[in-house]
């Protein structure tokens, strides 16, 4: 027996040929009845309409969730108390030099003082955010 004398058991079965538009068959992928499956319809998108009916939001853009105002870095009294002496003046300048505050981004961070125990020592305060509770301790 040779390669070319081979038979097939079963003969080609050709499918049968139905529906308009090519080898699909009866509904050609359309689906069956209605709207959709006729020629030139022209139909909304669902979800345009609900899209449509939503209020839309002016203002903050993508990061919405993000907040407008600068993150703030609290500091407690108790650490002005071990790192200063009494009368000195407390500033950026100075909570750098000390160590107390370190720059992100070659900037100063905000910062507030907050105040967590009583205290002996007195401070001067410049260009620095202090809680109330601080200034009546302060006083």
């Amino acid at each position: 027996m040779q390669f070319h004398n081979l038979k097939r058991n079963t003969s080609n079965k050709k499918s049968k040929r139905v529906g308009r538009g090519g080898t699909r068959g009866k509904t050609s992928g359309r689906g069956t009845k209605g709207q959709n499956a006729r020629a030139g319809r022209k139909k909304r998108p669902e979800m345009r309409d609900v899209i449509k009916k939503l209020p839309k939001l002016r203002g903050r853009g993508k990061n919405s969730l993000k907040s407008r105002f600068k993150k703030v870095l609290p500091i407690k009294l108790s650490i002005l108390e071990d790192n200063f002496t009494d009368g000195e003046t407390v500033n950026y300048k100075a909570l750098l030099e000390k160590g107390i505050i370190k720059t992100k981004n070659k900037r100063i961070p905000k910062v507030k003082i907050l105040a967590d125990k009583e205290i002996k020592k007195s401070f001067v305060f410049e260009d620095i955010k202090i809680s109330i509770k601080v200034k009546k301790l302060n006083e």
